[in-house]
């Protein structure tokens, strides 16, 4: 099994987040969007991962370094792709064009799932797909009495279904997909500028690939600043069920509560405190006198005398005051 994960986004929606650290590589419940999803995918593909192929920008060397370890760690070789012109979904897939033969699991990095089906060795295709309330906002698929899927509308003005896509997908043939994608090129079969995966998804169909809905029972968004702390303590809520010991043997707690779930990473001291519930406190961070609930605090961050909730705290930041809502990027310092 191969899988390729576009992650060439600005992420200008998390901004100020994203300006130094790539989107997929933001942590929720301590770990990076990216591994997570990894690891969600790995939960449902029923076969060895060997190559995991990441598209990004011009996102640096430290950046690709870590996108391969994340690879090893589940025994898979890590690519590099680059992205560098904004040409739509299809043309980021094409862009890991070696890894495009055999089972291949395309996984666009701003989402996380829980699901409880297994990719069979029968499946020839399979779209991700979460039953909505709103599907007039989403991408959904329309389905034959057989329930496979023929064809992808994009923001239906008249009802569909109500299964949208949540942009991953499983093809048994990757090669196909592959001349799928090249004919898009080749043809300039251009929307809006951007040569877009669902175009190719729809030739396949046409020519008898049968895709079937994988529905998950939950789809956790990490496009904004409010989504993403809100799938933070989604993913402290399941790392508690699932038995994780979230607190790092070498955190100093000093005179202070912790509510779980909670994550604390290495290195950090908490001193006079009342942290949680649904709180990551990232390697290196200091927080003094202060309460936090609900909130995501990076790396190397120093916290005093403050209540806040609902927030994003970045690496390296400074924060002394009393604001009860932030959003800080890195190497911000922020005094009340």
């Amino acid at each position: 099994m191969n899988i390729i994960i576009p992650m060439a986004g600005r992420g200008s929606r998390l901004r100020p987040h994203t300006l130094t650290v790539p989107k997929p590589l933001i942590p929720v419940g301590g770990i990076p969007i990216v591994h997570r999803l990894v690891a969600d995918i790995a939960a449902v593909c029923g076969s060895s991962i060997e190559h995991i192929g990441f598209v990004t920008g011009d996102f640096g060397e430290d950046t690709e370094r870590e996108l391969c370890e994340i690879a090893e760690s589940f025994g898979a070789k890590g690519h590099i792709f680059h992205q560098l012109t904004p040409l739509g979904t299809g043309h980021a897939v094409l862009c890991a064009a070696p890894l495009l033969s055999g089972p291949t699991v395309v996984a666009f990095a701003d989402t996380l799932f829980r699901a409880d089906f297994t990719i069979s060795p029968s499946d020839e295709g399979i779209l991700w797909v979460k039953r909505i309330p709103n599907p007039e906002q989403f991408g959904v698929i329309k389905m034959n009495e057989r329930e496979e899927i023929i064809d992808f509308v994009e923001k239906p003005t008249e009802f569909v279904s109500d299964l949208a896509m949540i942009g991953i997908y499983y093809f048994k043939d990757g090669h196909a997909l592959h001349q799928e994608l090249n004919y898009l090129v080749d043809h300039a079969v251009i929307k809006s500028g951007e040569y877009q995966l669902p175009d190719a998804l729809r030739r396949l169909t046409e020519k008898g690939t049968v895709f079937k809905p994988g529905e998950v029972q939950e789809w956790l968004d990490c496009g904004n600043k409010v989504v993403t702390v809100e799938t933070n303590a989604r993913v402290l809520d399941y790392d508690q069920t699932d038995g994780k010991l979230n607190t790092s043997a070498s955190a100093l707690i000093e005179h202070s509560v912790l509510i779980p779930p909670c994550f604390v990473g290495d290195g950090v001291v908490i001193s006079n405190s009342v942290i949680g519930p649904h709180v990551s406190l990232g390697a290196g961070s200091v927080v003094q006198n202060s309460i936090i609930a609900n909130s995501i605090i990076q790396q190397n961050s120093k916290i005093s005398y403050i209540n806040i909730a609902d927030s994003m705290v970045g690496n390296h930041v400074t924060i002394n005051g009393k604001s009860n809502n932030v959003s800080l990027g890195d190497y911000t310092e922020w005094h009340e």
